[in-house]
Formats: structure tokens, sequence, C-alpha cells
């Protein structure tokens, strides 16, 4: 009966369409017979195992399990994907939609489509109608602003990072750039362009007292020698806002069969395994950006920019940005300037600053989908050669027993007597890129001798012990990154151990040591013996030093010691990371070698204040106040200290915490609640058949009503991972139902 209301109210709704309900009922038929040919499975965790006869058929399946789960979040990433966010929530959004409108144009994308090969246009095309088939098959569902997908819109989101390369612009900048009139520019051969807002000239990121949450990911590769079963191991843990992907498989009669997480919207696995091979993408430091200072001059009423000896003309475009009004929608027009180096995108000291960055979503998509059907070492390696993830490093591992690591797949070839850090002067022609850098010329592994590989959001020097590559090996811009505490960290569990399972590499992923306090804590302890016993201080942190005398530097949720090192750590932070910054030194150094006993008695003073104001007593477990809670699927959570939560022992990423947990208060909160850190964790074994344990933060249904909302969170929070079915044979006794997608006919288990 419930087929029969909703297969009703589908008609009732085609009839109230004005135009071609003929056009419409054929590809209503055309979804349904595709539909056919897929079948979903739901496990006991909610999990979709989506299987088609072909790859387009399981494209078509998983897009719709995707939107079953969470339609608003795989709308939401097109609508920021394709700059259409105003239209949804209004004027506040108009600069973040012209930064994605600078570079992705839909005329253009519909050009690529067009142009793409046969068998990647049968994925688009049923990546798009497996989503207007949902769309279809629930009228309730109303989209914010993309009632209808088109094939094209899936090459404006082609790579799997949560915050791509368009991101990193700010957006301060470009509003102080197109948001005024016209810059004044000389006229004739005159010093060049006024910056629009001098304000405005700050590089991208300001430096704060408090240091950010550090990015992207840990993965680890473990290689048959180091291993009890003799088989190579993937850890799979990226970083990122909770909710932000999905987690499920897709199998086809064609040769696929990949697991892992997606991020919503996308119709590939980003980071995961098939039945062959694993791939883990963590954020690179990787120079794979340049800006370029334009010495701009105007000559009647054509503008030119410098290059070499000549004077060329800077090309403009018009990009109308529509945004929610008041009264109904409005829009703003801007005129974009580009010179060959890319679009105009700020000002600094009198000249105008262009972009260059990776721009190939046709080949982008080639690769994140190619990539999940590579069977070993040598075809994963050749979908690297598109240069096209063009912010990640990748972990590798195989059933063939190779482990491997691949640092960015997209690093320009340039001249090395410039400072790549900082914008250059885009009049020289020794300043243009001069290619790329072949995946063999780039920072890589292929099974070190150490037997383990790893990379945690840190440069690639340290990647495998004594076996990593070595810097001088490569240009200075290869790589901008720093060695991390969690990167010191994953050298400690993995360097001495020589039997790795799957349970004790989970073990080593939720290793409790913190290693950011491995000097801090002594410098902390030797303070307050040198002080005083005259000092009010010394009585009254006795206490609270004898405690972290004795302290581990280990977390868990009973801990004391660990509520009193975070809270000091983070007033350390505020007060002085200003002043480790300035004299060039990590902040855990500054505070352990240059910071006056007195000045960090105070600190652990203030912890203790605030942990006692907060809480009653500074006596506070730690699991008291660090606490995962999900009461809605809303993209800014309302946190709640009346809401239901739960514990979590592991920390913010900062103290070296490789089970990350990035958590702060909210407003009217005492408690602090976790937002981004661990959001899917997976452990692989590769022989003759794969193994993997999994856990998503959370759950895997958006609907709060769903029993797969929050069913997740406990073994999130304890690390408990969960045994992954991969083969259909493991699925006997663990299915929720099966279905093909717009039947919700529930198939009882045998």
């Amino acid at each position: 009966m419930k087929k029969l209301v909703l297969l009703f109210a589908f008609a009732f709704a085609f009839v109230l369409v004005p135009h071609d309900s003929q056009a419409q009922n054929q590809e209503l038929q055309r979804w349904e017979q595709q539909a056919r040919n897929v079948t979903i499975t739901r496990d006991d965790w909610g999990i979709a195992h989506v299987y088609g006869k072909t790859d387009a058929d399981a494209v078509f399946g998983m897009i719709y399990a995707q939107a079953e789960d969470d339609f608003n979040r795989v709308e939401t990433n097109y609508i920021n994907s394709i700059g259409r966010l105003a239209e949804a929530e209004g004027e506040s959004a108009v600069w973040r939609d012209l930064r994605m409108k600078i570079f992705i144009d839909p005329a253009a994308m519909k050009i690529q489509y067009e142009a793409s090969p046969a068998w990647l246009k049968s994925l688009m095309n049923a990546w798009a109608d497996g989503l207007n088939f949902y769309l279809a098959e629930h009228p309730g569902v109303k989209p914010r602003v993309i009632k209808h997908f088109e094939p094209w819109m899936a090459l404006t989101f082609s790579e799997g990072s949560i915050g791509g390369d368009i991101e990193t612009i700010n957006l301060n900048q470009l509003q102080a750039f197109y948001g005024n009139a016209p810059a004044a520019v000389a006229n004739g051969s005159g010093t060049g362009v006024s910056p629009v807002n001098h304000a405005q000239d700050a590089r991208a990121t300001d430096e704060t007292a408090v240091e950010s949450e550090p990015g992207g990911s840990n993965g680890v590769a473990i290689a048959p020698l180091n291993t009890a079963g003799h088989h190579a191991l993937l850890l799979i843990n990226p970083h990122t806002s909770f909710y932000f992907r999905s987690e499920l498989q897709m199998a086809s009669d064609e040769g696929l069969n990949a697991y892992g997480a997606v991020t919503w919207g996308q119709f590939f696995i980003y980071q995961g395994f098939n039945e062959h091979c694993g791939w883990m993408h963590t954020s690179s430091a990787v120079d794979a950006i340049d800006e370029y200072l334009e010495t701009v001059v105007k000559k009647g009423d054509q503008l030119y920019y410098k290059y070499g000896g000549e004077e060329r003309p800077v090309t403009t475009s018009v990009i109308k940005v529509p945004y929610k009004a008041p009264a109904g929608m409005s829009e703003k027009t801007f005129t974009v300037f580009r010179t060959q180096h890319g679009p105009i995108i700020r000002s600094e000291n009198g000249k105008w600053v262009s972009i260059s960055l990776m721009q190939e979503p046709l080949k982008a998509l080639t690769q994140s989908y190619t990539r999940i059907k590579a069977k070993d070492y040598k075809e994963f390696k050749q979908t690297l050669e598109l240069h096209t993830n063009s912010s990640n490093n990748t972990i590798f591992a195989d059933a063939e027993g190779d482990i491997a690591y691949f640092h960015g797949n997209f690093i320009p070839r340039r001249d090395p007597k410039f400072d790549w850090t900082k914008p250059v002067d885009g009049s020289d022609p020794a300043t243009d890129w001069q290619g790329l850098l072949s995946v063999d010329d780039s920072p890589k592994l292929l099974n070190p001798a150490s037997g383990w590989l790893y990379n945690s959001n840190n440069a690639p020097w340290s990647a495998a012990g004594p076996s990593s590559p070595r810097k001088s090996d490569y240009p200075a811009y290869v790589d901008n990154g720093v060695e991390s505490a969690r990167g010191l960290h994953a050298i400690r569990v993995l360097q001495n151990q020589k039997d790795f399972t799957l349970d004790s590499l989970i073990s080593a992923a939720y290793d409790s040591y913190l290693t950011w306090f491995e000097k801090p804590i002594p410098a902390l302890v030797k303070a307050w013996d040198q002080t005083p016993a005259t000092d009010p201080l010394k009585a009254k942190l006795s206490d609270q030093i004898a405690l972290l005398r004795s302290w581990d530097l280990r977390w868990s949720m009973t801990s004391v010691p660990t509520s009193l090192a975070v809270f000091w750590a983070e007033d350390i932070q505020r007060t002085l990371g200003v002043d480790a910054r300035s004299a060039g030194m990590s902040l855990p150094e500054y505070v352990s070698s240059k910071v006056p006993a007195a000045r960090l008695l105070i600190s652990l003073s203030r912890a203790s204040d605030k942990l006692t104001t907060d809480f009653g007593t500074w006596k506070t477990p730690w699991g008291n106040i660090n606490r995962f809670q999900r009461l809605t699927d809303d993209i800014v959570h309302p946190f709640n200290d009346g809401g239901p939560s739960i514990p979590v022992g592991f920390t913010s990423a900062i103290w070296g915490s490789l089970a990350s947990f990035a958590a702060r208060p909210y407003k009217g909160s005492k408690k602090i609640y976790g937002t981004s850190g661990n959001s899917f964790v997976a452990v692989v074994e590769f022989g003759k058949t794969v193994r993997a344990k999994a856990v998503t933060a959370g759950g895997e249904n958006g609907n709060p009503s769903s029993p797969h909302f929050n069913d997740q969170a406990k073994r999130y929070s304890t690390g408990d991972l969960r045994e992954v079915y991969f083969y259909r044979s493991q699925l006997k006794g663990h299915t929720e139902r099966e279905y093909h997608p717009g039947n919700y006919v529930q198939k009882a288990e045998q």
C-alpha cells in the first residue's frame, strides 16, 4: 500500500509540471529500467553495498543510496562547487560563490563533458540519473537550489578533499579587490596599480596567538615483513569535519569492487580499498599553488600587464552571482581580470596578484575513478601520471605485499632561484611553470627497508624512518611542511614493532601518548621545584604538580592530568604563541627553554581556576569535559550541555594524539565538543582475501530518527572498530534490507 501511495504521489507531481510530461515519463521509465540492474544491500549498520551489472549501474545505485542517507549534504557540496550558495543563504555567500565561479564555468564544464570518453560520460549520466530518480521517488524532499542534476555537474567536484585548492583564496581579500570600483592604474608606463585596500593586503592566513587545529589525516602502511600474517596492512584515517563522507561499497560485473569513504555526492571511493589494493590520501604541504605580482598599466580603455619586454592585454570576463534577497532573487555583476598566470584575486603593495593552480576537472575525475579499479602498484601509479590529486600525499598497500608513499600529485617544475613561498614577479618569464614533476621525480617510497611508512600532516622526510626520502635530493619547493607532534608519535609506535596485526594496528592508531608534552611538562615541574616556598603559587599548585609529575603523558577518559595539561597548554598557546613564533621556535621548545618559571606557573594557576569555575573542581576527568554529541544533522551543529553526549578520551592532534578529536566550547557550553578529526577509521589486511575493520563517526544516516544516525558513536569514541562486510557471503546474517533503487519492499533474510 505504501508503494502505491508513493507512486500515486509521484504521478500527481508529474501532472502538475507544465513542460513535456511524455518526455518525463520516458525518462522515468529509463531510470526504472536501470534501477532493475542495481541491488542495494543495507547491512546492520545501515551501510550500503551496491551491486550493478555495469559500472554505470553501480554509480546510479551508490549515488541513490547516498541521497537516501543524506541528500542535504549531497546537494550542499554541489551548491558550493558550482557557486550557488548565495541562492540558498543570501548575500553573505556572494563572495564565496564568486570565488568558485571564477574557476568553475558551467559552459566550459559542459564542453568538457561532451569531450569526455564514452565510458566516463556514461558514469556522469548515471550519476545525474540516480540523483534525479531519487528526487522523483521522494517528492517530499525539497532541494534548496538544485532541482535537477545535470551530468556535467560531476566535473565541478572531481577531487574528494575537504576544502579544495580554490578555497585557499582569501575571501576578505577577494572582496576588497572586487567589492570596490576598479582600482586606479597608472597611465602609460607608470608604476603600476594601486592596492584597492591596503588593510586587506595581508596574506590569506593571519597568524593568531592560538595554534589552529592541524588538518590532514593519518595514513600508515605496514609491509609483510613486519606483520604477523605476512600480508601488507593499511591504516585509513582521514581527519575531516564529521559527517563529510559516506561509507559504502560499490561493485559491478565489469570488475569494480571498492569499499571506503565517499565524499558526499561523488561517485568514487575517495579513501578506501578494493580486492587488490588500498589507498589513503593525506593533506600535503606540497607547493602546488603560486601567486604572481602583476605590473598593470592602463592605455586608453585597455589594461595591460608587463611580461618580459611586452605589454600583454589583461583579459576580462563578466560573472553574475544571483543571491536570495528579502524581496526575492537579486544579482551582483562582477568584471573579473586575468593574466596568463590566472585570475586576479587581490592586491599587494601596488601590484595586482594573480594565482596559478591546478584546473583539470576532466583529468581529475578520470584519475579519481580509475584508481579505485587498480589491481596493483603499477596500475595505481599509472593513474597518478594524470597529476590531478593536487593537495594530497598518498599511502598505498596491495595484495602483492607492496607498500608505497607518493608525494603531492601536482608539482609544477620551477626555477629554484625564486622563493616560491611568496608571490613572484609575473613580469619575469623565468617565473613561468616549466611543466610538472613526474611521479618518479617527486618524493616517493616503494617497499622501504624499514618495513613501514606513514604520513601524518607533516613533511615526507621521516615517512619511513631511516628509509625516508632525503630532503636534499629535491627542490625546496616540493614541500613546505615541518615535523608535527603526530609525526613524532607515529614514528614512536611504528619503528620497533615487527608483528603487526589488524588489532595491533588499531591499537597503534589509538595509542594514547601525547608527544607535545614531552618537554613542556618537565619544564613546568622544574619551574615549581625551583620556586621558593614563600611564593603563593607553590602551595596552590602543589597537588597539581604532584599529578603532572607522575603523569605518563597518556590521555584517557578518566585522566585528570590530561584535563590539567590541556587547559594549561591552551593558556600557554594564547599567551606565548606569538612570542614563540617571533623567536623562530616551536612552542614546546620555547616553553622548555625560554620561558621564566613564574610564567609557566601562572598559566597552570589560570588553568586550574578555569577548570574549577567551569566544572566545580580542577580534579575533573578528561572524559567529563571532552564530549561527542550528535543531536541533529545540521551542518552547523547546535551543541548543548543539557543534551546527551558521550565521553571521548583522545585529544586534539595539536598535542600529538594520532586519534584526533578537535573540540572546543560553544555558546553556553562548558564542555567541549568535537566537530572534526577522526571521521572514518579503517584498517585493512591484503592477502588471498581482504579483511577489514572500520568505524564512522556517529553513524551512516543523517536522519535523527534513523537507527543508524548515532549507532556507531560509542564504537567511535572508544576505537572499537567493527568488522567490514566486504564479501557478499559476509552479509549473511547481517542484512537489514535488500532492494532496488525506488523499491522499498524489504527482502527478509533466509
